[in-house]
């Protein structure tokens, strides 16, 4: 109970921000039909819900099964099967990020088709699940996080010199989108569940910075779709 109520705490705290200052505009600046802001006040209340169940669902079930989904996977002791499956869960969680289909459909308007809803999906996806890969592999050899950002992001500028300017604007905001409210809470609790067992307290510094690298991946699959395409 006391769950349900932080999370209709923390939701309302994070709407209504945006919510008065509309308002605000509405009745001094923009003056919008009542039509539109009957729409936008139901748009309001819809998110709301929206989010409070979004939010009661990531606690109770998505942290704690990718928590213990790390933790399996590492008891393995197997390399191949904790990276393979990190690459899998990494593509997968980030199909279903609404974040993602959002830009999706976004570029698919703007390019009138030329880059389609499907493709830019599939190659976030794919970044993602990837450096998720890579994200496991340094977890279990331990090595800084800052080899593998430096090459990512050294990599990043290089394709950035040979992809289309249209493509370089796409491939950042596809890095942004990737730190959704699904794929990041998953992520990090696979992160965690893995470390927890492979560095028992020093969990909290091997299993985190997914993420980061998490975010690199799409950048550098969205850019080399530009490279394709250009």
């Amino acid at each position: 109970m006391d769950n349900i109520k932080e999370t209709v705490l923390e939701v309302t705290f994070s709407i209504l921000p945006i919510t008065v200052v509309i308002l605000i505009l509405q009745f001094t600046l923009i003056w919008l039909p009542l039509e539109t802001l009957i729409q936008f006040l139901i748009g309001v209340l819809m998110v709301g819900i929206g989010l409070m169940l979004f939010l009661l669902g990531v606690n109770a079930g998505l942290l704690p099964v990718g928590e213990m989904i790390g933790s399996a996977l590492s008891k393995t002791k197997k390399l191949g099967v904790i990276i393979l499956f990190g690459v899998i869960l990494g593509i997968v969680v980030t199909v279903a990020e609404p974040d993602v289909r959002v830009l999706s459909t976004q570029v698919d308007q703007v390019s009138n088709g030329a880059i389609s809803k499907s493709i830019l999906i599939m190659a976030v996806a794919i970044g993602v699940g990837v450096f998720v890969g890579l994200a496991m592999l340094r977890i279990v050899f331990d090595f800084s996080i800052l080899y593998l950002l430096a090459i990512g992001y050294g990599l990043i500028f290089i394709l950035a010199a040979f992809t289309p300017s249209t493509f370089v604007p796409i491939s950042f905001d596809s890095g942004g989108v990737t730190t959704g409210p699904l794929t990041v809470p998953f992520i990090m609790a696979l992160g965690v569940g893995v470390a927890s067992v492979l560095h028992g307290k020093s969990a909290s510094k091997s299993g985190f910075g997914l993420v980061a690298l998490a975010s690199i991946g799409p950048i550098i699959s969205v850019l080399i779709l530009g490279v394709i395409y250009g």
